[in-house]
């Protein structure tokens, strides 16, 4: 039976209550992870799949929708733990979660550093630290816009950059959903484009943001903020 999971990772971050939502795709011959949270959050998604029945060494892929450190913190962890599972992402995404290439995002903190008032300055270094101290992982699977997967009857990669140049959304066609990444968070009921103070191409984003509301998704499942469903 196919079934997509939603999975509540609850925690603390700058002394307030935070919540992320990777996903889980299963059916008889594969189960695949989609984004796998901040550095050292294993055991919490470890813990979240038991709480759904699941268990992290039946995994057979993992789909990373970008570089950032919230979604491909836990994936060296994951590999070498559960070394059977295939990592996904897009080709120009690859470069950076594989370590071949220094994070886009590493880049934008060390720029915004130069500027920062001087009550920020030992924040945001400690940012850029953290940024620098995440384990990178090889990508196995490169994909691109309009690829598709067996995955619970049938997935698609759709290319919604913006928020970083290489993000991808993940569309489970049988069941009308979109798994969104950064491409949209919700919002009051909302989708919007996530942390625009983060997003490296505004403009890029919109175009992906309009791409994904015309979709015709029954519905949304985003990273930050949970499930949108239209009817």
């Amino acid at each position: 039976m196919n079934k997509i999971y939603i999975l509540n990772i609850n925690f603390k971050y700058n002394e307030t209550d935070q919540v992320i939502h990777p996903v889980i795709l299963k059916d008889k011959n594969y189960m695949v992870l989609v984004d796998c949270g901040y550095p050292g959050f294993l055991p919490l998604i470890e813990d979240a799949m038991k709480l759904e029945g699941l268990e992290c060494s039946q995994l057979t892929h993992v789909v990373i929708t970008h570089q950032d450190y919230d979604h491909i913190g836990s994936l060296s962890d994951l590999k070498q733990r559960y070394p059977q599972i295939k990592v996904v992402s897009s080709i120009q995404e690859s470069p950076y979660i594989s370590g071949d290439i220094k994070s886009l995002r590493l880049e934008q903190a060390e720029k915004m550093q130069e500027s920062l008032p001087e009550d920020q300055k030992s924040f945001g270094e400690f940012f850029c630290n953290t940024l620098r101290s995440v384990e990178t992982a090889k990508v196995d699977i490169t994909v691109n816009d309009g690829d598709q997967f067996d995955w619970c009857g049938g997935c698609q990669i759709l290319s919604t950059p913006g928020h970083t140049p290489g993000h991808i959304s993940l569309y489970v066609i049988e069941e009308k959903a979109l798994i969104t990444g950064d491409a949209a968070a919700l919002e009051n009921g909302t989708l919007v484009i996530a942390n625009p103070q983060f997003t490296l191409d505004l403009e890029c984003a919109a175009k992906s943001l309009e791409k994904i509301n015309n979709l015709g998704a029954k519905r949304y499942i985003c990273y930050h903020g949970g499930v949108l469903d239209r009817i």
